[in-house]
């Protein structure tokens, strides 16, 4: 699952970010309006965590404009002030759900899990790229129907670039993804090119014009095109 998180206070941001990532989200992040509608626009989400209170265009504002523009992602609506007008004005605008600040993880986690199952289609668990099926809930993966076992790693590697599929990843892009903070690119360097080739036995993709394609000085992609 993706999500997007918008919040001008860069500590909480972070905060969020990490521990989203924790619990195996996907995670984007802005920190302002224009940067996230903009996201919003070029972008697929399954989620947004919204702020309410931001400088120039507030997160009311992007509520209004996006759903205007007809996207109809499911939105939690944060706000330092717990008042009903800012929940009311935020729910007429089109907000999912409500959380003020400040609140507890396990709550934010609640609200989100609550959120993604009421929004149906938009909150499919199942990742397709060609015969590949990821799903995110299960933690499974599948190619042409039989099951492909993977390390935690391993998934977690395939779901990214499943997520960006047809577009490259950097090896550092996805190493920092999968490891975060404890990648350390002198002593884990071949780390990457280790789990790519397993992932490419388990699921017999060994040719060199298969689905999980080497970017040579680059990275990786995942094609769902494959001639």
């Amino acid at each position: 699952m993706k999500i997007l998180i918008v919040d001008d206070d860069c500590a909480l941001l972070q905060q969020l970010q990490s521990a989203l990532e924790g619990q195996r989200y996907l995670v984007e992040t802005a920190s302002d309006g224009d940067e996230a509608m903009k996201k919003l626009l070029e972008n697929s989400f399954d989620l947004v965590i919204l702020d309410i209170m931001m400088p120039g265009l507030d997160g009311l504002s992007v509520l209004r404009e996006s759903r205007e523009e007809g996207l109809r992602t499911p939105m939690l609506v944060l706000s330092a002030k717990g008042d009903t007008d800012d929940r009311v004005r935020g729910l007429d605008l089109g907000a999912d759900d409500y959380l003020a600040k400040p609140f507890s993880l396990n709550e934010l986690f609640a609200r989100i899990r609550a959120l993604l199952r009421r929004a149906g289609g938009s909150g499919d668990s199942v990742l397709r790229v060609g015969d590949i099926s990821l799903d995110t809930a299960a933690r499974t993966v599948s190619r042409s129907g039989a099951a492909v076992e993977l390390t935690p790693k391993e998934f977690a590697i395939l779901e990214f670039l499943m997520y960006n599929r047809n577009r490259v990843v950097s090896r550092l892009n996805l190493a920092e993804h999968v490891w975060r903070d404890d990648f350390d690119p002198f002593s884990m360097s071949n780390f990457m090119d280790v789990h790519i080739k397993n992932i490419r036995q388990k699921m017999n993709d060994n040719s060199k014009d298969g689905i999980l394609r080497t970017v040579r000085g680059v990275g990786y992609i995942l094609k769902d095109n494959v001639p």
